[in-house]
């Protein structure tokens, strides 16, 4: 990560206990932190620097963190953006990371997590020998992946409860769970948020 002095995080969210958490983590981390109510305070102000991100709430008021994510790309926006989803937006984490979005978070999110995403997209300057090495290396774990576990991946991408997906299937919600979990051990993931940024970055959906 850069010098932590010239990197800015800039924080939007309508929620002002959430902001302040956020400020407060982020400064005591030695970043320094600016925060925004909403996209359009963030959108007038506009950042110049090369150093820090943004991290963004995806449910707000007037324009959305999706929609802020789409415009900030049609702009060439340099700085990477982190979204913050509630529980069950899996969809729209998805979406974003579509949109070219570096990271997502599902609330509640750990502190130390949350400082290591920030690393990460401030860090992912990569040259694109080394991102294709890492596509090549997801893209071997996926081959290893059994039919039913691509059919369950899929299912859980789209947001998809293990009840939804069994039926869908035709099969248990236990065993939903059994190939869930196998899934995990294959791919060397701890979470979902973890699998879907795997599988976005692979292009999955698609064909094996």
């Amino acid at each position: 990560m850069p010098d932590n002095q010239t990197v800015t995080v800039y924080v939007i969210d309508d929620d002002d206990a959430a902001r302040d958490s956020l400020q407060f983590l982020l400064e005591t981390a030695g970043l320094r932190a600016e925060t925004f109510e909403n996209a359009a305070a963030f959108m007038k102000r506009m950042p110049s620097t090369d150093a820090g991100c943004v991290i963004t709430d995806v449910r707000m008021p007037g324009m959305t963190g999706i929609e802020l994510l789409k415009t900030l790309k049609a702009r060439a926006f340099p700085l990477p953006v982190i979204v913050i989803t509630g529980h069950g937006d899996i969809p729209l984490a998805v979406e974003a990371m579509r949109d070219g979005a570096a990271d997502f978070l599902e609330k509640p999110y750990n502190d130390e997590a949350l400082l290591q995403s920030i690393e990460r997209a401030i860090s992912s300057s990569k040259s694109a020998a080394q991102a294709d090495d890492a596509k090549a290396g997801i893209l071997r774990r996926i081959a290893e992946l059994s039919g039913r576990e691509v059919e369950v991946v899929a299912g859980l991408i789209a947001g998809k409860s293990n009840k939804a997906i069994a039926i869908e299937l035709d099969i248990s919600p236990r065993t939903v769970e059994i190939y869930r979990a196998n899934v995990m051990s294959k791919m060397d993931v701890d979470s979902l948020p973890a699998l879907v940024r795997m599988a976005i970055a692979a292009g999955f959906p698609g064909e094996r």
